[in-house]
């Protein structure tokens, strides 16, 4: 069938000074701009919330009741006005600012869908990007990047733009490393659907182990954030004694937001090598559905917000599709409690007992490579492939290897 592709590509860009002082300037506009338009929003709320006959003795909103709700469209609509009153809104280009109205509405929707998250005002500094959403041309020739109002950028192609795919939008990200661009490709393709066949393969998500598979792998899990929390204390200690508005605060700041960026670099890699490891064994992979919620609020909360288990399905779906892997999610319940050999439930096991014994038939494996056995022979049945049954064989512990540079640069050349 014929799909609207798209694809998001990340570059290093290299803005030079006057360049980085307006790029700058933009963000502390559009920053404005989104807290005004927050606050007319929140404001058109309050007077609505009171009676009349039971209003505060400080203050109260006072709007008429014929005045419709300031939404995404009234907002937009207001900007050209405004930069009448504002001169200096007519430094930022249009449609940049018309995506900050666009950035607050989904905001709303978001809290409307959830019921919590009201949005909340910006500080000086905390809006760090910001979208050019329309072009007439492809903005990118040789190695600058033309963005409206901004001039010619240098950028780092580190990898090509694919054939037949344009470019749609740009969002400029200001990182604590740099200026990046987040390029939007699209193209007009026949994607074929991935279908269910050939080697099935499991997997368990855990703190013990990061992922232990139906085929008796464990591989291990780094603490990302652990290793470098003592590096993180000492920088934010530092930082606590700068004093404010001086350039050692800055200077400390910006420490600390390059660690934190490390720190997420690291986990994000890793969790790209795990994908593209499970995905060279098998044409089908499996799952469990999580409730990552609930997972993020018990005692062991900082450990899995550092594992980024959320984080690592999201990529490993994404490259289970590239590389035409068919990927599901299934139920999460009581696969620690079933023996995948004979499929007698063997009760709740404590997390201490790390070794998966059935009474009944006498299976011995590890407790999450059978869990894993048993998310593999869900996925199979749901899908109406029948069960596989399970081949002992010896628990391996493996980690993906890191591949170098230079191994990179020879797969490219051949």
């Amino acid at each position: 069938m014929i799909e609207v592709l798209n694809l998001n590509y990340c570059y290093r860009i290299y803005p030079d000074a006057s360049q980085e002082k307006e790029l700058l300037d933009w963000l502390e506009i559009c920053r404005c701009v989104y807290n005004y338009a927050l606050a007319e929003r929140k404001e058109w709320i309050n007077s609505r919330k009171c009676q009349v006959n039971a209003c505060s003795l400080h203050y109260e909103y006072i709007i008429p009741a014929d005045q419709p709700f300031p939404d995404y469209y009234k907002q937009k609509k207001a900007l050209s006005q405004a930069k009448k009153q504002y001169p200096e809104l007519k430094q930022v280009q249009s449609q940049v600012l018309q995506e900050v109205m666009g950035r607050l509405d989904k905001a709303f929707n978001f809290f409307w869908k959830r019921s919590f998250g009201f949005p909340r005002f910006k500080k000086s500094g905390q809006l760090r990007s910001m979208n050019f959403p329309q072009f007439k041309e492809n903005p990118i020739t040789g190695a600058q990047i033309k963005l409206p109002k901004i001039g010619g950028v240098l950028i780092n192609l580190h990898r090509p733009i694919p054939d037949g795919f344009i470019v749609k939008q740009v969002q400029v990200v200001k990182k604590a490393s740099g200026w990046y661009a987040v390029i939007c490709l699209q193209s007009d393709v026949k994607i074929p659907s991935t279908k269910p066949q050939g080697n099935s393969l499991g997997i368990d998500l855990g703190l013990e182990k990061f992922i232990a598979t139906s085929q008796g792998e464990l591989i291990a899990r780094p603490k990302f954030f652990g290793e470098l929390q003592s590096k993180l204390k000492w920088l934010q200690r530092r930082l606590s004694k700068k004093q404010k508005g001086s350039k050692n605060r800055l200077k400390a700041i910006q420490k600390v937001a390059r660690l934190h960026e490390h720190i997420y670099n690291t986990r994000k890699n890793f969790h790209y090598q795990v994908a593209h490891h499970l995905c060279a064994q098998a044409q089908i992979i499996f799952a469990e559905d999580l409730n990552l919620k609930a997972m993020s609020r018990g005692m062991l909360c900082k450990h899995t917000l550092d594992a980024g288990f959320g984080g690592f399905l999201e990529v490993l779906k994404h490259v289970a599709w590239k590389r035409d892997v068919y990927f599901e999610k299934v139920d999460a319940n009581f696969t620690s409690q079933i023996c995948p050999n004979c499929g007698v439930v063997t009760g709740k096991k404590e997390l201490s007992q790390r070794v998966h014994e059935c009474f009944n038939c006498g299976f011995v494996t590890d407790r999450d490579v059978a869990a894993a056995m048993v998310v593999e022979q869900r996925g199979l049945a749901a899908l109406g492939l029948g069960v596989k049954l399970p081949v002992e064989e010896e628990v391996i512990e493996d980690t993906p290897k890191k591949v170098s540079r230079a191994d990179r640069r020879n797969r490219k050349a051949s």
